[in-house]
């Protein structure tokens, strides 16, 4: 297998495709899609002059005379407030015409029907587009729309959004070892990419439509692989090169093109990367949980970012303290923890184990060359909604293990136990 470095892996799959069609999508079904288009503002912001406080509209200097109300959600005053004049003001409401300024409650005097205070010109008055002018961009395209966007494009007069197509994703399960529910019994695992994979594709800006468990037979991968409505296809395990991995012989198969035949980083080194004549992918990922965790994230979240059409995140870096040995040869990921503005691994981190990377905040990406100071960071994604039906099947199937699944050599950690 010809392993590429782990930052051109990433490369490869961020640069893979391109994003998918546009569509256009009411607000609150967009939320997690990237702008297709920039967002740009239908109405001003404020719409219309606003008073900023309860109080009192005045004209001129005072003391004023009270010449009647104006509530929020009320038409503006017909007339033009004269100098000398004021009117009483909830915030939010339009502000007459003619006013100065709005004297708040606690800074007025009334008396009888005459208002009295200082006041300073255009204070608490928030004016017509002074916060964003109609047909000013906000927001580029390419970004992500979340609940706070949603809020902005409603406040510019959006009903709806133009968004990129969320990729679909078709996940293939495979080995005889894994068990959906229950304690496992000699000779048997608890299945945990099936259970955290879909998360991971939801916070990448995709949406998985389907998933499968095939028996180690190549034709029953083969038809799996063959499946059309997925834009991107990922089998977890038989990614490596023993008896019962067949995923790179089905590829040879469907005539794929190769673009990433294994990454140089440890754990997850045996992933691929490949492009279906018909221009879908398929992403292969180790069956270790950790390694598969790693893997998602070197190749399937870029992948599907680029896909989605989300912009590159911007590359985070952080001095790196604790006991970390890096490997002579390949890039290590380390789950780490922030602790001020360094991070520290947390251990636990052997490619068979999530403990490390559930108690992380990142994955700290060590090089080969790396002798202390600051390393690069992938964020571990936060808590994410379910979707309302997991498309996963949790039935286990009878299908002899795989051979050589540990054969992505991961160093054994010398972390340690949690250092915060």
């Amino acid at each position: 297998m010809t392993a590429i470095g782990w930052h051109e892996a990433r490369r490869l799959a961020r640069t893979a495709g391109s994003p998918l069609g546009p569509v256009e999508m009411p607000l609150a079904a967009a939320v997690g899609s990237a702008l297709a288009t920039p967002l740009v503002a239908l109405s001003p912001l404020p719409a219309y002059d606003a008073a900023a406080m309860d109080g009192y509209a005045v004209a001129g200097s005072g003391p004023w005379r009270l010449a009647g109300r104006v509530l929020a959600g009320e038409a503006a005053p017909p007339a033009t407030l004269r100098p000398g004049y004021a009117m009483e003001i909830a915030t939010g409401a339009v502000v007459p015409a003619g006013a100065d300024a709005v004297l708040p409650y606690e800074r007025a005097t009334l008396l009888g029907r005459t208002v009295s205070g200082v006041i300073e010109p255009g204070r608490h008055i928030r004016r017509r587009g002074e916060d964003c002018p109609a047909g000013r961009e906000v927001l580029p395209a390419g970004s992500v729309v979340n609940s706070v966007v949603l809020g902005l494009a409603a406040s510019l007069g959006h009903d709806s959004v133009t968004v990129h197509r969320r990729p679909r994703v078709g996940v293939v399960i495979t080995g005889a070892e894994l068990r959906t529910t229950g304690l496992p019994a000699p000779g048997q695992v608890r299945d945990a990419i099936g259970p955290m994979l879909p998360g991971l594709v939801r916070t990448a800006g995709a949406d998985v439509a389907w998933g499968t468990r095939v028996t180690d037979d190549t034709g029953l991968l083969e038809a799996a692989l063959r499946r059309p409505d997925a834009d991107v296809l990922v089998v977890c395990g038989a990614t490596s090169a023993g008896a019962a991995d067949h995923l790179r012989g089905a590829l040879d198969t469907l005539a794929t093109r190769m673009l990433v035949r294994g990454v140089a980083c440890r754990p997850g080194h045996p992933q691929l990367l490949a492009e279906l004549p018909d221009g879908r992918f398929v992403v292969g990922l180790p069956g270790n949980p950790y390694a598969a965790l790693v893997a998602t994230l070197t190749l399937l979240a870029p992948l599907l970012g680029r896909l989605a059409g989300r912009a590159e995140p911007p590359t985070l870096f952080a001095p790196l303290a604790g006991s970390v040995s890096p490997h002579h040869r390949d890039t290590r990921l380390v789950p780490v923890t922030r602790v001020g503005y360094m991070v520290v691994p947390v251990g636990h981190d052997r490619p068979g184990s999530l403990w490390g990377a559930a108690s992380a905040d990142a994955l700290a990406v060590v090089p080969s060359a790396w002798n202390g100071g600051e390393v690069e960071l992938l964020a571990l994604p936060a808590a994410v909604p379910a979707a309302p039906e997991d498309p996963l099947p949790t039935a286990g199937v009878g299908i002899r293990p795989r051979l050589g699944e540990h054969s992505d050599g991961a160093v054994p950690s010398s972390l340690g136990p949690p250092l915060v």
